[in-house]
């Protein structure tokens, strides 16, 4: 165990997902079990410039693994993105004497984290706490499952509307970049159709699936896009769709930011603990410039470069099952 590792700084940046509260419960408790001081990072990277933290006692930490969102705040920081930005960040950690930092946060954070790394050789983990699972390294995210069952809930009371009304809904959930959210939500949620950026299907594969609906006198259907899907956003394929077909009252929901929201689930509040112990072990043994992350339910260490440049994508035979399952 590392000797050298005495004072952690733990932040949460880029935009926030229900778990990071239970992940930075985890840092705070397993970093005082091991004789630690943690202190407390305020609106990410802007905070670390600014010198905005404060040591976390195992009692500041209490009452918020429920709860979504993050206690300390998050930001995006253009200040951070130059090389005099970073270097005020490292001159507030060296005069709180931190020996080493926890980001909590996805693509961006990581970015920030691997090149603070590379320019003034702070040891950082990263905790994996983004809603769109796009990190390679790790098989969930958190706020990923919290997410997906967000989704699930208001596509079951939009279906309740569509079977009313005979209408076809085109339902965008967030997913600039991957399609994990789409697709578990997809299959949840038993859509028809499931439209996300890695998938190579068309408008007119689109049409002619509702066409067959419509000769098998299925009268409704939901249609699940990613927001960054290869085909545009729900509200441009809803109009592209209605353009060929006009027999179907077609509507249009973008679930949006209530995906951000909301207390966490059980498994995001079991990963966020897990991955916030791992990160202080990690630490302890020497590690740093990786993400903590779990593969195969196994805490796996994945260098940020990795993490950050690799791509992750979603599962195959999920893909297959989504059609079959929509026949």
């Amino acid at each position: 165990m590392s000797k050298d590792i005495k004072r952690v700084a733990v932040f949460t940046s880029g935009g926030d997902a229900p778990g990071m509260n239970a992940a930075l419960r985890a840092v705070v408790r397993s970093g005082s079990y091991h004789g630690l001081h943690i202190f407390g990072i305020k609106r990410g990277y802007e905070g670390m410039i600014d010198g905005d933290l404060d040591r976390l006692e195992r009692s500041d930490v209490s009452n918020i693994i429920h709860r979504g969102g993050t206690f300390l705040k998050t930001a995006r920081s253009e200040r951070f993105l130059s090389a005099e930005g970073r270097r005020q960040a490292y001159q507030t950690l060296v005069a709180h004497d931190i020996d080493a930092c926890i980001a909590i946060g996805g693509n961006g954070t990581f970015t920030g984290a691997h090149i603070m790394y590379e320019e003034h050789g702070i040891p950082i983990i990263g905790i994996p706490g983004t809603i769109d699972n796009d990190l390679f390294g790790t098989d969930y995210t958190i706020g990923f499952d919290t997410a997906v069952n967000t989704a699930i809930e208001a596509v079951d009371k939009i279906r309740d509307t569509a079977d009313s009304h005979n209408r076809v809904f085109f339902i965008e959930v967030m997913g600039r970049h991957a399609g994990f959210i789409a697709l578990n939500t997809g299959i949840g949620s038993g859509a028809a159709y499931v439209i996300i950026p890695e998938s190579s299907r068309s408008i007119d594969n689109l049409v002619e699936e509702l066409q067959m609906n419509a000769r098998r006198k299925k009268l409704f259907s939901l249609v699940i896009v990613a927001e960054g899907s290869n085909l545009g956003g729900a509200t441009q394929i809803a109009q592209k769709v209605q353009e060929q077909i006009d027999y179907y009252d077609i509507k249009v929901t973008i679930i949006g930011h209530l995906q951000r929201g909301g207390s966490p689930t059980a498994q995001d509040r079991v990963l966020a603990s897990r991955l916030g112990d791992a990160a202080i072990h990690g630490l302890l043994e020497g590690r740093k410039d990786v993400m903590a992350g779990i593969i195969n339910d196994k805490i796996a260490y994945t260098p940020f470069d990795d993490a950050i440049n690799k791509t992750k994508i979603p599962n195959e035979d999920l893909q297959r099952l989504a059609e079959i399952l929509a026949m």
